[in-house]
């Protein structure tokens, strides 16, 4: 059991203390509730854009790196389509030297047209490296746009075109930044081998006198299965013929959450999933194939990837998916196979919790999703979830109407 202590600040920060004594590094984790859902269509990439900006100085502190070095600090970031995420690993004993940095930038950001344009190269190189000059880099552009349509989940975190992030004018970041990173939008959430109430007087130190921004979000609705079938063939400079499959499914929130990943396990998790078994090592169409989850929290993906063994066709490939999917449901789980996955999750799950970092986030994540005490009672959760259970959502989710299918081509 995690023990937890929360607390709410008058300017509406949320602060999670977890007590570690087994470490002693110390972990700050700020969770934004930002991200690529709270853009503009026309001005997409700007939450992960901040992931960058908020390294480049702040207010008081020109330099936000160095100080951290000098005590031994780690840092880092990522951005997702519901949040951005930042933390910093520190010893226990210099942990002011975090509240101190992250209540700064959480202040107000040392906005500079330099600083801004020499972030855009940043990302600009990122768009083009990862999404426009790597083989199969594009894939969730054409995804995200076929499944989702004109939800904000449309558009990949960096951004649905280059040209937003290059004509981000000064005035639209700082606006941007203002909307969004503020002490009311904000879960901190820090584990550390000290007392909590000296843990509790330094962040209300650093952060309890940061003023609110009445933060105000758009009402996203939950995206519903889709009701007919959408395809999409491209053909590309890549090595092999790849297929991907994604079906509209729940939030990562919503009670059938558990068992929809639970199946993408049965499919797909390990030597004895019905991926490896029938696809891989019994047929001679797929070098690769995968199963996952997105897990956004206004509607997910359910995430089938694929490589082809040369000279395969598309349809053929598909067609040994879609029969694996009809045998599963035509046939069932055994408890054996469902209790396999349920161990395999479990034991996941508690080797991400021996790490503080990871630890930091999940709680964070919990907290974001109604209460950071539901950190403790997800195991017993997937516990729960019968063969009935993941066969009805398979029935439900898995079917050709609610699929988006992206046949992309290497060029002959």
């Amino acid at each position: 059991m995690i023990k937890l202590e929360k607390y709410q600040f008058e300017n509406g920060l949320k602060f999670i203390y977890q007590r570690d004594d087994s470490s002693p590094i110390a972990v700050v984790n700020t969770l934004y509730n930002v991200g690529a859902k709270d853009e503009d269509p026309e001005r997409t990439g700007f939450a992960h854009l901040f992931e960058h900006l908020m390294f480049g100085g702040s207010v008081n502190i020109p330099d936000f790196d160095s100080p951290l070095q000098e005590t031994g600090a780690d840092n880092n970031a990522f951005t997702s389509n519901d949040i951005t995420n930042y933390y910093i690993s520190i010893p226990s004993q210099n942990i002011e030297t975090a509240f101190w940095l992250e209540s700064d930038r959480m202040l107000g950001l040392d906005f500079s047209q330099q600083s801004l344009e020499i972030q855009k190269n940043v990302v600009i190189e990122e768009f083009k490296e990862r999404y426009l000059n790597q083989p199969y880099g594009d894939v969730w552009m054409h995804l995200r746009k076929m499944a989702y349509a004109d939800h904000p989940y449309s558009w990949p975190t960096i951004g649905k075109d280059i040209s937003h992030i290059e004509q981000a004018t000064l005035e639209e970041v700082k606006s941007f930044f203002y909307r969004f990173y503020a002490p009311d939008n904000a879960f901190l959430v820090v584990t550390a081998n000290l007392e909590t109430e000296i843990v509790y007087q330094l962040v209300k130190k650093w952060f309890g006198n940061i003023d609110k921004r009445n933060i105000k979000h758009a009402t996203l609705p939950d995206i519903p299965l889709n009701i007919k079938q959408k395809r999409l063939k491209i053909e590309s400079d890549v090595p092999y013929d790849a297929l991907y499959m994604v079906f509209n499914m729940c939030g990562r929130t919503h009670p059938d959450f558990y068992a929809s990943d639970l199946l993408s396990d049965v499919l797909s998790n390990g030597r004895s999933s019905r991926f490896y078994q029938h696809l891989l090592m019994k047929g001679d169409l797929f070098a690769e194939i995968d199963a996952y989850l997105t897990g956004d929290f206004h509607g997910g993906l359910f995430v089938i990837t694929a490589i082809l063994i040369g000279g395969v066709s598309m349809e053929k490939a598909e067609e040994a998916i879609w029969n694996l999917i009809d045998q599963l449901i035509n046939d069932g789980i055994s408890k054996y196979e469902l209790e396999k996955v349920k161990n395999k999750f479990e034991s996941s799950k508690v080797f991400s919790e021996i790490s503080a970092t990871s630890r930091a986030y999940l709680i964070a994540m919990h907290e974001l999703a109604g209460d950071a005490n539901n950190i403790n009672y997800e195991i017993e959760k997937y516990r729960r979830v019968t063969e009935h259970e993941i066969i009805r959502v398979a029935k439900e989710v898995l079917k050709k109407e609610n699929s988006s299918v992206l046949n992309y081509f290497a060029i002959r």
